[in-house]
């Protein structure tokens, strides 16, 4: 068997990368604009931009910072650039975690070697990968933690959904949730909640099993809703829609980063880990994309049900000392805003509701979303 080396990081190091839509500017609809937009920039400073399965989105990364603000203030920089690039070429830059009515069937596949294969391999399953998320990687010391940590972010994983949905809509229609990214991505193999595994050594078996036997083509087809990234030395959570905003994707990130540094404690100094069984975390998920942060999520301890609202503002309180000591405190305190409003899901459902065209609520996100990086 191939042996797997986690490259172990030596602090709670932070890397983002944000899924983002290309939009025709008169039309609204999804354009495959990425070849332009990479032909024009092929890097960024401190991050870098990168084709995706699909021609009509791209994806932006980090480098790798030390905190939110650090992550956050380099998107900010690069969207910048980016959007300045895409305006001449009559490109729009769509924060959604689904177009609300470009039809999958229309998309291109990127004309790479590894993402025809995985059409080929997984068909129409990959040719619906029209989503877009936001995926948030944390630095950890050992592989044997970063399983452990995966682990242990199950029960928090559903908070995080709800707090993101943005994907109401899928080919022009009002799917009724809040998140239908979510059902895109667990119509793949390897996608949704991770199984269960004790160690490093038995991720390393379960990877190596899937490609001996041609259930998978690599590690990088393994794309559950969080996973260890043995190249980046992290714990990578990939459960999150793309939020409408770049604010609102600070305050998710400095919630992951404060939860991934709090339990990486905990498990240094010797925490009991209290079970939660797994359909109680499938049952939680499916609530949040159902209903977003309207949802009532069944507490991992209690059992009892209780308001996703009250469960984001309480995580923000416990994690506010960590969030000190990682210098998120004002994102953090964002998230817990974010509590208060609407889910961008809803507000895509309520704005929809008074457009006379289609294009008018794409234009309508474009808008929130650019004055958010101005």
């Amino acid at each position: 068997m191939q042996r797997i080396e986690f490259n172990a990081s030596k602090f709670p190091s932070l890397g983002v990368e944000i899924e983002l839509a290309l939009a025709d500017h008169q039309t609204g609809a999804l354009t495959s604009g990425a070849q332009p937009l990479l032909s024009a920039i092929a890097d960024l400073p401190g991050g870098a931009i990168k084709p995706e399965l699909m021609q009509c989105y791209i994806e932006l990364n980090t480098g790798v910072c030390k905190t939110t603000g650090e992550a956050i203030g380099q998107l900010r920089d690069n969207l910048r650039t980016l959007k300045s690039i895409a305006d001449p070429l009559g490109i729009d830059l769509l924060w959604s975690a689904t177009h609300p009515f470009s039809s999958w069937h229309d998309q291109r596949v990127t004309e790479n070697e590894r993402y025809q294969g995985l059409v080929s391999l997984l068909q129409d399953t990959a040719r619906q990968l029209v989503t877009f998320g936001l995926h948030v990687h944390v630095g950890v010391d050992s592989g044997d933690k970063a399983v452990m940590i995966c682990d242990r972010m199950l029960r928090y994983l559903p908070i995080l959904l709800a707090a993101s949905c943005n994907s109401p809509f899928w080919e022009a229609r009002d799917t009724g949730l809040h998140s239908w990214r979510t059902r895109v991505m667990e119509g793949l193999p390897t996608a949704g909640l991770p199984p269960f595994m004790r160690n490093w050594s038995e991720y390393v078996w379960l990877i190596n099993h899937l490609v001996e036997t041609g259930f998978i083509q690599s590690i990088r087809e393994i794309w559950w809703d969080i996973r260890p990234h043995h190249n980046f030395g992290t714990v990578e959570v990939r459960i999150c829609d793309m939020p409408g905003s770049l604010s609102d994707c600070g305050g998710l990130v400095a919630m992951i980063h404060c939860l991934v540094k709090k339990l990486s404690d905990q498990i240094d100094e010797g925490t009991y880990q209290h079970d939660c069984h797994p359909m109680l975390v499938r049952q939680n998920k499916w609530r949040a994309a159902r209903y977003g942060i309207d949802a009532q999520l069944v507490d991992s301890k209690t059992h009892e049900l209780i308001p996703a609202r009250k469960s984001i503002q309480s995580m923000a309180d416990d994690l506010m000392p960590t969030a000190q000591l990682l210098g998120c405190e004002q994102e953090l305190m964002h998230l817990r805003s974010v509590s208060e409003r609407p889910t961008w899901a809803k507000r895509q459902i309520d704005f929809h509701q008074q457009c006379k065209q289609p294009k008018d609520l794409v234009r309508w996100m474009v808008d929130q979303s650019d004055a958010d990086f101005a």
